[in-house]
């Protein structure tokens, strides 16, 4: 079976879910060619209901890093102007950036703190209407 077969084949049984196949093309196509890799990541289970996500950004400061939620995708890009300093080597990166994550409906995004590992925390939180509850019987 080659590629294109594993990617293709589950489609003819699932209608209605053409925008996850795109995401998962995009996804695979990205960590197939790494154009997805910088800055480097790390995502925790803390347990059952919260994450989080730890992105490497030594060189960069609070004011360069922006975090953004939009449409279910959780948008951080950062920018670091050190034109200005003469680097006799320069082994970290500071290049510009933007990495995206995708959020399931029910993942909320909380707090972010910052000291050269970027983390933020994120919670699965399961409406009320979702939940599983118990029907009496009369």
């Amino acid at each position: 079976m080659n590629a294109t077969s594993r990617i293709t084949w589950p489609r003819a049984s699932f209608v209605g879910f053409d925008r996850m196949w795109s995401e998962l093309d995009t996804a695979l196509m990205n960590s197939v060619d790494n154009t997805n890799i910088f800055p480097r990541h790390n995502i925790v289970k803390v347990d059952e209901e919260n994450y989080v996500i730890e992105l490497a950004l030594a060189g960069y400061s609070r004011e360069n890093i922006s975090i953004e939620v939009e449409e279910g995708l959780l948008v951080i890009t950062g920018d670091n102007d050190d034109s200005e300093v003469e680097y006799v080597h320069k082994g970290i990166s500071t290049k510009k950036f933007r990495r995206t994550f995708r959020l399931n409906e029910n993942v909320e995004v909380g707090e972010a703190s910052f000291d050269g590992l970027l983390t933020i925390e994120l919670k699965h939180v399961v409406p009320e209407e979702k939940k599983p509850r118990t029907i009496d019987i009369k």
